[in-house]
């Protein structure tokens, strides 16, 4: 495929594939050496969208032997799991539950939605796509991260018209925080009522208690309350920014069948250099 100059000039920059040469050096360890260049084109296919055709002719390859890497380089990444830590990794929302509860840390949890192709007039579950937020066909993902705004959590994709809260108890969150260690979980009022049902685990927004003709002190007191909450899970906000900065999360022209694992996928790679970055800041 490309030449060694080639190869180096990829993985040197960051700006191209989304991570540094050193995380990079770490994935071509963990999939083998025969997967460099598989694993170089599918970093820059997830980074900025660029289509098969292009990464052929850059890649010096026909465009069926991109479209074959990809597929099978994505679901390997996706299986990965988000990094905590070198050499920790967590793949399911039940050990990110663990691993609050064990490390005494706080968790955010929020939904985000992908942009994707509209259904083929016909399909049955055609209408499920469309959000009712955005009022476009999109695809959700609940993302959970730490305090600092680490993904710790990506969860498979559902159809855009899945409710916040419903998404979660689909998910098994509502179990595992009600029978599991006690951790604190930070949400908007789109969980609302997952507090009650998980012992206080959950936080959300302060209800209103006035809708009309509220007292001067209430509003005063429920605007504190509201910004202090939004003030400590805006850190979540940070997390999917960063998710959605590598382009085939801001908007998914692929298929939606390959949705699950492409988010998973760059979800693994995003908390993988972002431990790497804190790692690196601390032994400064």
């Amino acid at each position: 495929m490309v030449g060694n100059a080639c190869r180096a000039a990829i993985i040197s920059d960051r700006r191209i594939t989304g991570l540094s040469a050193e995380v990079i050096a770490e994935l071509v360890s963990e999939l083998g050496p025969v997967f460099v260049d598989r694993l170089l084109a599918t970093l820059v296919h997830l980074r900025h969208a660029t289509t098969h055709d292009v990464l052929a002719c850059w890649f010096g390859v026909d465009r069926s032997t991109i479209t074959r890497a990809i597929g099978e380089v994505r679901p390997l990444l996706a299986e990965r799991g988000c990094t905590v830590s070198p050499g920790v990794r967590l793949r399911t929302l039940a050990e990110v539950v663990d691993h609050l509860g064990a490390s005494g840390k706080t968790g955010i949890v929020d939904g985000t939605e992908i942009r994707v192709r509209r259904p083929a007039a016909g399909r049955k579950d055609r209408d499920t796509f469309i959000s009712g937020k955005s009022k476009q066909n999109a695809v959700k993902s609940m993302v959970v991260t730490d305090g600092d705004g680490r993904v710790l959590f990506c969860s498979p994709a559902r159809p855009g018209s899945c409710a916040d809260i419903t998404h979660a108890r689909q998910l098994g969150l509502l179990k595992l925080l009600a029978d599991g260690p006690a951790v604190e979980i930070l949400a908007d009022a789109g969980y609302q009522g997952l507090g009650a049902q998980t012992g206080g685990r959950v936080v959300t927004p302060p209800h209103r208690k006035f809708k009309k003709n509220a007292p001067d002190w209430y509003e005063e007191v429920y605007e504190r309350q509201r910004k202090a909450h939004s003030s400590r899970r805006i850190r979540v906000e940070h997390g999917i920014a960063h998710l959605k900065n590598w382009r085939a999360l801001t908007r998914h022209l692929g298929r939606r069948e390959h949705m699950s694992h492409t988010v998973q996928a760059v979800a693994g790679l995003l908390s993988h250099q972002q431990t790497a970055d804190l790692t690196s800041a601390r032994q400064r």
